[in-house]
């Protein structure tokens, strides 16, 4: 975009004021703290020379200009053009193998180089969605399957399902510590925000602290002395909800820093992978379901541990009546009618 350059000048009311106050009285309509970003740019010049100190005293009468810049929000909807691993696509929706280190949408620190900038560029149809079709989200270091709407029709039928729970997801998870007692426990343990630090979850007593309930399923597939290698299925879709629960019953997740994870096995990100994705066709409604292979740094981690990821097979329960049974030797599947 051409840049924009507006004048200023102090007036006598804001004699020795802050330089970022005497700015958001001149333009209103960009924020103080971005306004302040500018200054610390250079973008601000006061009698020709740039100053870039928000605090600095400004006089009465002093006149200068500012560029005006698009902010990182307003360039946030933006397509860029990636590489994306289609799962499957029709008319209505795709389905996405999404990469460890991918953001799903845009937010603080990761205003562009997201998911939804990806779809944007790949779709024209995504341009006429809200959130470019995205119904639901995975953490930026959690790899796996997501469905994305490319129709308004099928952007409300998933969003209902998925508040009904009718979109079956699962995951699998390399934990730290060997797993102990039942091999399936059923997790029901409410979460919000954690009240000693409100940038993370936690599992609440709702009597003390706001939050909503969440269950998880876990259910044990190898041991190996350094951890575990677990199958989780979402009873509920809260945020962190896996490795929220699976702090709590004290197997955090591998380099989950945030819920007491800590790197091991040769991995730096969270070791959570979603699987498989399993529902009824939004506008057809014929039974559907995905599988993502394991990515090469989770089946590194398990040659680590001496877990046999190549001979493993999980039972996945019942979708719509039918059972089905997921292959995790690295094979995709793409199941329909």
């Amino acid at each position: 975009m051409p840049a924009e350059y507006r004048a200023w000048q102090c007036s006598d009311v804001l004699h020795g004021a802050r330089l970022d106050r005497v700015l958001v009285e001149q333009v209103p309509e960009f924020s103080r703290s971005y306004l302040s970003q500018l200054v610390s740019a250079g973008a601000v010049r006061v009698g020709g020379m740039t100053v870039r100190k928000p605090s600095a005293k400004i006089r009465a009468g002093d006149v200068g200009t500012i560029e005006l810049r698009p902010t990182p929000q307003s360039r946030a909807f933006q397509p860029e053009a990636m590489r994306l691993d289609i799962v499957f696509e029709d008319d209505h929706l795709v389905v996405i193998n999404k990469p460890a280190g991918l953001v799903v949408h845009p937010a603080p620190g990761n205003w562009s180089g997201t998911l939804l900038n990806g779809l944007l560029a790949r779709d024209p149809a995504c341009h006429d969605l809200p959130r470019a079709g995205i119904v639901h989200r995975l953490d930026k270091d959690t790899s796996g399957l997501m469905v994305v709407a490319r129709s308004r029709l099928a952007m409300e039928a998933l969003v209902r399902m998925i508040s009904a729970r009718e979109v079956h997801r699962q995951y699998v998870a390399l934990a730290h510590r060997a797993w102990h007692g039942p091999a399936a426990r059923e997790v029901h343990a409410p979460i919000g925000r954690d009240p000693r630090n409100r940038l993370r979850m936690a599992a609440v007593d709702l009597d003390k602290n706001g939050g909503k309930p969440a269950s998880t399923l876990i259910e044990l597939l190898q041991n190996a002395e350094q951890g575990c290698w677990v199958l989780c299925t979402l009873r509920t879709g809260r945020t962190h909800q896996i490795r929220v629960h699976l702090s709590s019953i004290g197997h955090p997740l591998v380099a989950d820093a945030v819920y007491g994870g800590a790197p091991a096995a040769g991995l730096q990100r969270q070791a959570l992978h979603a699987f498989r994705l399993a529902f009824r066709h939004p506008v057809t409604r014929d039974p559907v379901e995905f599988h993502a292979p394991l990515p090469e740094d989770l089946r590194s981690a398990l040659q680590l541990w001496g877990l046999r990821y190549n001979e493993m097979h999980c039972p996945v329960g019942r979708v719509d009546g039918q059972s089905a049974t997921a292959d995790l030797t690295g094979k995709r599947g793409v199941h329909g009618p």
